[in-house]
């Protein structure tokens, strides 16, 4: 085990023990069912005050719920081991997923402290049920005969899913190495409890304060609108706030035609958790040599092999394979593009150097001129409420025969959020979809799927499903406008939220997007191509004022800007996935003698390929959440992966007929419904008929197949 810093906060405490005058009624909203429609919970009857006491019981009655299992002197069998095990703890899954949200799509002070302390406790009550001798011992006797015992697949998953949680744990290990695994998880809860919170506070107290109208030049209405009530909500009485977006590439440093504001906001956003009381580094180092050392107990090379074990990838190696064949074409179009957007800044400005903080706008403007059409004058024919009505709406409806009803009677998390009740083709309520479109300084940067409720038919529950995106707020009685990022992200994030809706399985564990991270991005990006399918675009494009229909030239160039990615966003990407494995496959002794954050940060890059002098990666180490704040550990490559499933998708559903309820229906049983209860891949394969290719990939992407 490392030792800790003098520097870090002091150790967290539990939960459990602390007394509170939490109203028992708000205690009840927490853990128990919900009597509202698929049980949203009751959200105006929830306090603050409420959790910890609520987390406190239900982690008791969860305890005692296994503790009944473990102690069953009836031989173990899967209905009263495995199946009685996954049922146990709803109150504190409900309480959890409740509170997850929350913490992070409204943050406040008192919810940050909670967080910190429910990492710990949830953690430690994790570690006990996995490490309970007595209940591992009936586990393994199950998994030892699991081929004599008639299960069906779903089962069998079930068991071998609760045999690994329990070997991953370090059930398998002595009472020594237990005890530093059970430190070493609580630990690390608590790290990726505080790494994000450190990002979210650095979008406002990093961003940057423009006091001179002009320097907002290139910047819509909208922007500015929403730089001047972020600048509001940071306390500013004058000016206007550039908040900080979670990638490294800002949107505002595409537009504004200032390069020294442009280069101001870029420094600002590579530059995040480097400094203060938000810096990152030292949480980097620690959360590294934990997952390493828990690698090495557990006998893995390394926390990469650790994590990749548990993925649809069948090795680090591979995943090396794929994204060395990636970058190599990747950086070969690079220097395509750059050579063209060069070339194009000459002819507007001779002499032009570009730098860092200038290649996303003259890229803008040097695509913008091949299509001879203004791309930024897309977002007129893109307003927010016409695209979700009539553009994501309508494509689930022509593809999975769903329709939306909003529910104004029905109150969310926050007076920004919105709820609609689902129907399916019957006309029978499956669902309710929660949307949460717009910043704001409480929120986490970026854009989710979440749940509120996982659809089980074993536990009669139905799904309620959340969007959380940071579009730009507009001012009041003003349309919210899309760019085309935007209006992708969308797309991609309500393929997750049709991912859980239209579950149906019988475990709650393996519901919707319950599958693993290098699956779960697949139906989220097999949704983004009909953002632009000819029936659903014409749908929703019409001007927000004149209602006039998109012109063919201006959606044709819209068009063509998203089916071929950018070799700078490739290359960004690609930079974040081989950063995110060069940490993880990091060994305790080879992180003991990192000292420079920055320093491995760039000798990675130059290893890989990638240490492009103009584009830095995606994110860059003390922002990046997915690894070390989120679910995607050595699994940032996951979006590339599954990028390959979701290209093959889209040719097939254009071979069958594009936007057809029967392809829909066929996509759906094969794999939106089933969630974690098949094989993933298997049920891919099934669909398209073959082994998924890597050439489709190559030509979105715009990269010419590797020799």
């Amino acid at each position: 085990m490392p030792v800790m810093s003098s520097t870090q906060p002091a150790e967290p405490t539990s939960t459990a023990g602390q007394t509170s005058t939490a109203d028992p009624g708000s205690i009840r909203a927490v853990i128990e069912r919900s009597s509202l429609p698929h049980g949203l919970p009751d959200f105006a009857a929830i306090s603050d005050d409420a959790f910890r006491p609520a987390f406190t019981q239900a982690i008791a009655e969860h305890l005692a719920e296994v503790d009944q299992i473990a102690a069953d002197p009836e031989p173990p069998t899967f209905a009263n081991t495995v199946e009685a095990l996954e049922l146990s703890g709803q109150k504190l899954a409900r309480a959890g997923r409740i509170f997850s949200n929350l913490a992070i799509s409204d943050a406040n002070p008192q919810r940050d402290a909670i967080a910190r302390d429910l990492a710990v406790a949830l953690a430690e009550h994790t570690d006990t049920i996995n490490l309970d001798p007595r209940l591992f011992s009936r586990i393994h006797s199950l998994y030892e005969r699991r081929d004599e015992l008639g299960l069906t697949e779903t089962q069998l998953r079930l068991l071998d899913k609760q045999h690994r949680d329990a070997i991953r744990a370090g059930a398998g290990l002595d009472a020594s190495a237990q005890e530093e695994m059970r430190t070493i998880s609580a630990r690390l809860a608590w790290l990726a409890t505080k790494f994000p919170q450190n990002v979210l506070a650095e979008a406002y107290t990093a961003g940057v304060l423009i006091t001179d109208e002009a320097e907002l030049d290139g910047l819509s209405a909208t922007a500015v609108a929403a730089a001047r009530q972020a600048a509001v909500e940071a306390g500013h009485d004058q000016g206007w706030l550039i908040a900080m977006e979670l990638p490294s590439s800002q949107s505002a440093v595409a537009e504004l035609t200032d390069p020294a504001v442009r280069r101001r906001v870029f420094e600002a956003s590579v530059t995040r958790c480097l400094h203060g009381e938000h810096d990152n580094r030292a949480l980097i180092t620690e959360i590294i040599a934990l997952r390493a050392r828990r690698a090495e107990l557990l006998g893995y090379a390394d926390a990469a092999a650790y994590e990749i074990a548990e993925q649809t990838a069948p090795s680090p190696a591979a995943v090396d394979e794929l994204l060395t064949r990636l970058g190599a074409a990747a950086v070969r179009a690079g220097e395509r593009e750059l050579q063209q957007v060069q070339d194009y800044a000459d002819s507007v400005s001779p002499g032009t150097v570009i730098a860092a903080s200038d290649y996303t706008y003259w890229l803008e403007r040097q695509r913008g001129s091949v299509t001879g059409v203004d791309l930024d004058r897309f977002e007129e024919y893109c307003e927010l409420e016409r695209v979700l009505t009539h553009g994501i709406f309508f494509a689930a409806g022509q593809l999975y025969g769903l329709q939306f009803v909003e529910r104004d009677d029905l109150v969310g998390y926050h007076p920004d959020v919105r709820v609609w009740e689902v129907f399916d083709t019957a006309g029978d309520s499956i669902a309710l979809f929660l949307g949460d479109f717009h910043a704001r300084s409480s929120k986490r940067g970026g854009a989710w799927m979440s749940t509120f409720v996982d659809q089980s038919s074993v536990l009669a529950e139905t799904p309620v499903v959340v969007n959380v995106l940071n579009l730009n707020k507009p001012e009041p009685g003003q349309p919210s406008l899309l760019s085309v990022d935007n209006l992708i992200t969308l797309f991609h994030e309500f393929g997750h939220s049709v991912h859980g809706l239209l579950s149906s399985v019988e475990y709650p564990s393996q519901s919707g997007a319950s599958v693993p991270p290098d699956f779960v991005e697949f139906p989220s990006q097999v949704n983004e191509m009909w953002a632009f399918h000819p029936e659903v675009l014409a749908n929703y494009a019409v001007h927000h004022r004149t209602g006039e229909p998109i012109s063919p030239e201006l959606a044709r160039a819209a068009r063509e800007a998203v089916e071929v990615e950018s070799a700078h966003s490739t290359i960004e990407y690609l930079a974040a996935a081989v950063l995110d494995l060069a940490w993880h496959r990091l060994g305790t002794e080879e992180i003991a003698a990192v000292e420079d954050v920055e320093a491995f940060e760039a000798a990675a890059l130059a290893t890989a390929g990638l240490a492009h002098p103009l584009i830095p990666p995606r994110y860059r180490s003390t922002y990046f959440n997915h690894i070390f704040g989120g679910q995607y550990a050595a699994s940032y490559y996951s979006y590339i992966w599954s990028e390959v499933l979701a290209a093959e998708t889209e040719q097939w559903f254009l071979a069958n007929g594009g936007l057809q309820v029967e392809s829909g229906r066929r996509f759906a049983e094969s794999t939106l419904s089933r969630g974690d209860s098949v094989d993933p891949l298997a049920a891919h394969q099934r669909l398209i008929g073959r082994k998924p290719e890597l050439g489709p990939l190559l030509r979105k992407r715009g990269l010419e197949p590797v020799a």
